[in-house]
Parts: structure tokens; sequence; C-alpha cells
């Protein structure tokens, strides 16, 4: 497929994924959307991630060997399974079986998303995919672990003390951590969004260094280069630039992560494909500050009439919390669906 088709398709597939995820959320009222059902589809995302980046869209066999559409439709089902599995266990154990979810449940599953970016990314699924020979379980086991270690860093790090007093504050379900949940899930975005500027980046300069290029040693750099970036960005908009902490991540590390997905996966990385690193990284990651930055404004103004007229702000928060559910909760799902899983079809007819 020619460049300029690539970005076409892209756009054209995007438009599309964009008016479906808009319509999807008309169908429900704000509590309904930003508690069930968005609940619900971040427990279908550690799966979604395990099957597009762990498997390749490979396995299990039965569904990786298909042609398309019955491929693609074969791994949203896998995940809408995933979904019901996971969700119900989520809301029993960290959720206390208390609805609709807690701010604890649901934060808790948020940062269940970036564990599994952290593990499956950028450890590759190191050890799994190298002690466990069967791809399939290798990422069942990332799966399993990725849940069981976000478990114990929630309850390491998130504090609810914040709402104590507040209707949806429930004293047994908070872990009293180390710091302030607001400021631990905005830290935890912080960090993750370094990824996906790696990404843009084609992972450069870590590239210039073949020693840097396995695991588990790119895993640690990598980390560490993500802690101390995100860290950094992190105290300059909160602590120095004196951001609400909640304003700064529908700000900065929401639209930059909505936006990356855009540019890397539906417009399959094209735009500056024949640009050399570090250029390349420089205009992919301005372009996906610029879009993800674009749609987020779009979405701001055509939320009252898809949701109703959203108050911003504390307490409740309840527009930044609609906005990062539409754009990361509803539609990041649904265009990793249609880029990984369709691969694009039927805009893009066959597989490259």
């Amino acid at each position: 497929m020619s460049h300029g088709r690539k970005v076409m398709v892209g756009i054209a597939a995007t438009a599309i994924v964009i008016v479906i995820s808009l319509g999807f959320i008309s169908l429900f009222s704000f509590p309904t959307f930003t508690g069930w059902v968005s609940y619900y589809l971040l427990c279908i995302i550690p799966m979604e991630i395990i099957a597009s980046v762990t498997w390749g869209t490979q396995h299990p066999n039965f569904a990786g060997t298909l042609a398309q559409p019955a491929k693609g439709l074969s791994f949203v089902l896998l995940c809408l399974v995933a979904g019901l599995v996971i969700a119900p266990i989520q809301f029993a154990t960290v959720g206390g079986a208390i609805g609709p979810p807690t701010p604890m449940l649901v934060m808790c599953t948020i940062v269940s998303v970036i564990i599994t970016f952290w593990l499956a990314i950028m450890w590759g699924g190191w050890p799994f995919t190298k002690v466990i020979r069967n791809p399939l379980w290798a990422g069942l086991a990332l799966l399993v672990v990725c849940y069981f270690l976000n478990y114990l860093l929630f309850r390491i790090f998130f504090n609810y003390d914040f709402m104590q007093g507040a209707p949806v504050y429930v004293a047994s379900l908070d872990p009293h951590g180390l710091f302030n949940a607001w400021n631990a899930l905005v830290f935890y975005l912080a960090v993750i969004t370094v990824m996906f500027i790696s990404i843009n980046f084609d992972l450069w300069p870590f590239t210039k260094f073949p020693a840097l290029m396995r695991q588990p040693v790119l895993g640690i750099i990598w980390t560490i280069a993500a802690f101390a970036l995100g860290g950094l960005g992190f105290y300059i908009g909160v602590d120095v630039l004196k951001m609400d902490v909640v304003a700064f991540m529908v700000r900065v590390p929401v639209p930059f992560i909505f936006g990356t997905i855009i540019v890397m996966n539906m417009l399959q990385g094209s735009l500056f494909g024949n640009f050399k690193q570090p250029l390349k990284g420089v205009l992919n990651s301005f372009t996906a500050a610029a879009i993800g930055s674009l749609l987020a404004l779009a979405y701001r103004s055509v939320a009252p009439m898809v949701t109703g007229v959203l108050k911003p702000g504390p307490p409740s928060y309840d527009y930044e919390i609609w906005l990062s559910s539409a754009l990361l909760g509803v539609t990041f799902p649904f265009l990793i669906f249609h880029a990984e899983f369709f691969k694009l079809w039927p805009l893009k007819k066959k597989e490259t």
C-alpha cells in the first residue's frame, strides 16, 4: 500500500471508529457510562494488549489462522469473554462487591492497563515469553501476573483519605497507601506516556546500543528512563506550573496517548516514514500531541450532545472523567480492535 493510501485509509478508519464510539457512548447516561460501562471496557483492554502485542494476533491458533473479518471478530470476542471473567473477579475483590463501581475499583482497573503496557511492551513479556515455550500460555501467565502485581502496587501507593465524607467513599476499600490516589493515577499515566514517546521514536536512542536491545536489559533501562522523564513531566505540570492534577491528566498524558494510537496504529506510522530518527520521532510526537489535543477539544464540544452538560473541576471532575473514559476507555480499545484485530478491514483488504 502506498504512503498516501495508508494515510487516507488511516484517517477514514479513525473517523469511522470515532463516530461509532460517540454513538456507543450516547446510549448511556453519565453515571452508567462512567460506571459499569467504562469499568467493563477497562477490563477487556489488558487482554487486548496481550492479544495484539504478546500474541501478535497469531494465538490462539484457531483465531490467528482465520481470514478477515472472522479473525478480527474472533479476537474481539476473546477480549469480551475475558472481560466477563475479569470484571466480576475484580468487582468482588478490589470492589468489595459494592455497586456501582467505586472510585477504588475503577482506578485499580485503570492502572491494570498501564501495568500490562509496561510488562507486555517495555519488558517484551519477559520472562514469561522466554521460559514458557507455548506463546498462548506465556501470554495468559503474563496477564495473571499483571493483575496480581497491579493489585499489590495499588495497595502500596493509592490513598483515598481525601474522599472521606463523600458518598462514594468506602472506608473498607481504601488501601490507605502512600499517595493521594489522583496523584498516583496521574503519575502512572505520565510514566507510561514516556513509553508512547519512545514508540514514536522507534525506541531511539536505545537502538543505537545493541546491548540494550535485549531483555531484561531493555526493560530495566526503559523503565528507569520512563520514571525519570515521566516524573519530571509530572513535577513540572503539577508542582511547578501548579496545574490541577486531573486537569493535567486530560491536557497532557491522555491526549498524547490517544494521539499516538492514531499516528502509530491507525496511520501505521506512515506520516513521516521517509525521515530518519530522531527527527522522525520529533515529528511523530508533535503530531500525536496535536491530533490528541484537537480530538480532545472535539470530544469536549460534542459532550453536551452525546451525554449532557458536564461540570469540570473538583470535587467530582465529571467532565474530566467523561473525557478520559471516552478517549481511552472506549475509543482507544475500539481503535485497536480495528487496527490490530481487523487490520483496518474492509478499508484495507489484505494484511501486510
